[in-house]
């Protein structure tokens, strides 16, 4: 049975689920219908991209360990992005990152999932703009929904978001719903906050 997480609120992955070493981390939103009038013109549709950033001792190392669009798979094997999705259209996941958390490198103590708006400064584009979005995590084996996080607070000039972070603790994985928004305007800026 999924659980239903508020922002903060941090639960344990593998406690509770013997033999769990790959989850899908499932992402979502949908695009505000916006009201124009008659002549203007249609907005571009709002790309966002989700990544993750493979940290050690909470901090980012290197560029390799960031998976998204422009890197898909980890140099460990053990994270990979499954593709962008240019607009958000459609039911369920919009994006979805694998991880195998019985091999990630012990070295890395946490994987970072965050959406930023691509090209978000020239097309004016911000989460106000997006709503029910959510992180979720899935259990590879079976496509359980372990767990799921509603954004629901208000990201009106937000460029890009924190969702949640899988991090590991005293030998078990575990996650944390973050849900905080940033006026960075790219993954380099949001990358920037973790370097050590």
């Amino acid at each position: 049975m999924s659980v239903s997480l508020q922002k903060g609120q941090k639960v344990s992955l593998t406690k509770d689920n013997a033999g769990l070493s790959k989850v899908i981390i499932g992402l979502g939103w949908d695009e505000v219908k916006q009201k124009r009038g008659f002549f203007a013109p249609k907005p571009a549709p709002i790309d966002c991209d989700a990544s993750a950033l493979l940290l050690r001792d909470g901090k980012l190392m290197q560029k390799e360990d960031i998976v998204y669009f422009g890197n898909l798979s980890h140099m460990s094997g053990t994270v990979q992005h499954m593709g962008d999705n240019l607009t958000g259209a459609g039911e369920g996941d919009d994006e979805q990152i694998i991880v195998e958390l019985s091999r990630v490198p012990q070295e890395y103590d946490r994987i970072v999932v965050v959406v930023n708006i691509y090209d978000c400064v020239k097309r004016k584009q911000h989460f106000g703009l997006i709503e029910n979005a959510f992180i979720r995590i899935v259990d590879a084996r079976n496509n359980t929904e372990l767990l799921k996080y509603n954004l629901t607070e208000e990201y009106s000039g937000m460029t890009a978001v924190i969702f949640g972070e899988v991090y590991r603790h005293n030998g078990e994985w575990k996650f944390n719903a973050i849900g905080q928004g940033t006026n960075d305007p790219g993954l380099g800026q949001l990358a920037n906050r973790y370097i050590g």
